[in-house]
């Protein structure tokens, strides 16, 4: 049984992946060099080769190049690859806005694939809801859309993301 929710709002701190981005993105090829980053702390998002472009308390944008990596058989860009994308966008924008004790992982994922996408693709994802310390876990969800070049929606997905107070290092080293 969930044990009822008690959050407290608080006012947009910067994380050490907020700061970081921030550093590095006013360096020449800043973005790219903060997505290789990204990518190397979690290696399945370099298939796609995304690019980091805006990163924010509550917000997180980033594109994919149409290239045949990322297509499907049919020659548009894979439903795989867009929620790849999705994730990516809402993981990095989560950690960024991360509530001070918190911690989050992944829930799961409801996509709609609206139409064809073809094309470079762009992806914003905000929260729906505001990020709150909490005494315990709730679910957050991220709208993540993607759009094409001409800025038609092709894609939503709604990710679920749990956040949850850190463990106190007192209970971290409990024997088991």
């Amino acid at each position: 049984m969930p044990c009822p929710y008690y959050g407290m709002i608080f006012m947009a701190q910067n994380t050490p992946l907020l700061d970081l981005y921030r550093k590095i993105s006013r360096w020449p090829c800043g973005h790219w060099l903060f997505s290789k980053a990204v990518c190397f702390k979690t290696p399945y998002f370099g298939s796609i080769a995304p690019r980091i472009t805006r990163l924010e308390h509550g917000r997180c944008e980033a594109r994919i190049r149409d290239r045949r990596a990322v297509h499907n058989h049919i020659g548009s860009v894979h439903a795989i690859a867009l929620c790849n994308l999705a994730e990516l966008c809402a993981g990095v924008m989560t950690d960024a806005s991360l509530p001070p004790g918190m911690r989050w992982i992944p829930k799961g994922m409801t996509v709609s694939y609206l139409k064809r996408a073809s094309g470079d693709m762009h992806a914003v994802a905000t929260p729906a809801i505001a990020l709150v310390t909490a005494s315990c876990g709730y679910d957050l969800p991220v709208n993540v859309d993607v759009v094409d070049a001409h800025g038609e929606k092709v894609f939503h997905a709604e990710i679920r993301m749990w956040l949850s107070p850190k463990p106190s290092p007192a209970s971290a080293q409990a024997p088991r």
